[in-house]
């Protein structure tokens, strides 16, 4: 098992869902870097549970605390360590011999031999997605000196669509206007309708899923390689390390499929003396190499597994089927709090990227 992403910049997470902490600890981090604690804390807290109707009721602050690697505001270029306490634990709502469907429950079993923490699935749970967002948020500060910025939106919820995002000429200002809402929209009208989607859905003992759609603004053209170390298999590996993520797409994604080739190009031409291109279905790759367009990539979320309605499972210790229905605290929907995970994976994999292309210029 490997819990450790990255090359030169590399994070590894550790905990469980109900265990005493979870954290990351951060290596690779250039040293005399300031951390701005007041971003990293606006990022913690659009991830963070128990704030409203739309999310689990389970509350926890979240606030990292950090054990090494930052002194007197900086980073120190040791490996930086921090913990988030976990303070709101029911262990009691967790029946291990009840296979939860569509969880790691048996895989987990198979894989560690039956040693594995199954209290609110664990090292499984999507409660380590706060780590990976103080990652992200560290991550996300060192881009901002470099002119990188991560943003992103909900794509949509269930069969409710934001509008669309324009690839080539993505609305910056807009972006980072509405990072501050519980649903990020385009289109401010669709939140009273995606936020009904997700209420039938809690109404009804059920979950629903949704897709986010995230931007990478200022990547200039000549990064990554082709091939096993290309952009989206790099961006890939981590976006799929996200609970609940099970489709990424990278620009038109599987629009392609239903297109020729005359529709699907990006067109080039010049502008300011720079080569850009007309649209930007293949979201700012070619080749496996960024080409100065805006890199678009589209992570698609499954419903929350855990739901009221009962389900067929087995009893794994008596060798039964039986039936399953959740009784603790969980997310009708975590689309709304995936928009910072998904922004923190994509933040992690270009700072790596990132200072992997300052090395082999030798600038770094």
């Amino acid at each position: 098992m490997s819990a450790t992403y990255g090359n030169l910049f590399q994070i590894t997470i550790f905990g469980e869902s109900h265990s005493n902490a979870i954290g990351v600890v951060l290596d690779g981090l250039p040293s005399g870097i300031a951390v701005d604690f007041d971003k990293i804390k606006t990022e913690m807290a659009r991830r963070a549970p128990g704030k409203n109707k739309l999310s689990t009721p389970r509350s926890e602050s979240d606030v990292p605390q950090i054990q090494s690697g930052i002194f007197n505001g900086k980073t120190t270029g040791t490996p930086v360590c921090a913990i988030i306490s976990n303070t709101n634990t029911r262990s009691q709502d967790y029946q291990p011999e009840l296979l939860r469907p569509s969880h790691a429950d048996y895989s987990g079993i198979v894989r560690y031999h039956g040693f594995n923490d199954y209290r609110g699935g664990g090292h499984f749970s999507g409660r380590l997605t706060a780590p990976l967002v103080f990652a992200g948020a560290i991550a996300k500060q060192v881009l901002e000196k470099e002119q990188i910025e991560v943003l992103a939106h909900i794509k949509n919820i269930g069969s409710v669509c934001d509008a669309a995002l324009d690839y080539a000429a993505p609305d910056v200002e807009l972006l980072r206007k509405i990072k501050s809402e519980t649903l990020p929209l385009l289109d401010r009208a669709k939140a009273a309708v995606m936020e009904n989607e997700i209420l039938a859905a809690k109404s009804e003992a059920d979950s629903v899923g949704g897709a986010v759609e995230a931007v990478v603004i200022g990547l200039k053209p000549g990064m990554g390689s082709p091939f096993f170390e290309s952009v989206e298999s790099r961006i890939a590996q981590i976006l799929f390390s996200v609970p609940a993520v099970k489709a990424v797409e990278f620009g038109i994604g599987t629009s392609f499929s239903q297109m020729r080739g005359s529709q699907a190009n990006d067109p080039f031409y010049i502008q300011n003396g720079e080569i850009k291109t007309k649209t930007n279905h293949n979201g700012g790759i070619n080749g496996g190499i960024t080409n100065g367009m805006p890199v678009v990539v589209t992570a698609a979320i499954k419903p929350t597994p855990s739901i009221g309605k009962p389900q067929e499972t087995v009893n794994i210790k008596e060798m039964k089927e039986s039936t399953y229905s959740t009784h603790g605290r969980h997310d009708p929907c975590i689309v709304q709090r995936a928009v910072p995970v998904i922004e923190a994976a994509l933040a992690v994999a270009v700072l790596d990227m990132l200072l992997e292309e300052k090395t082999y210029a030798g600038t770094i």
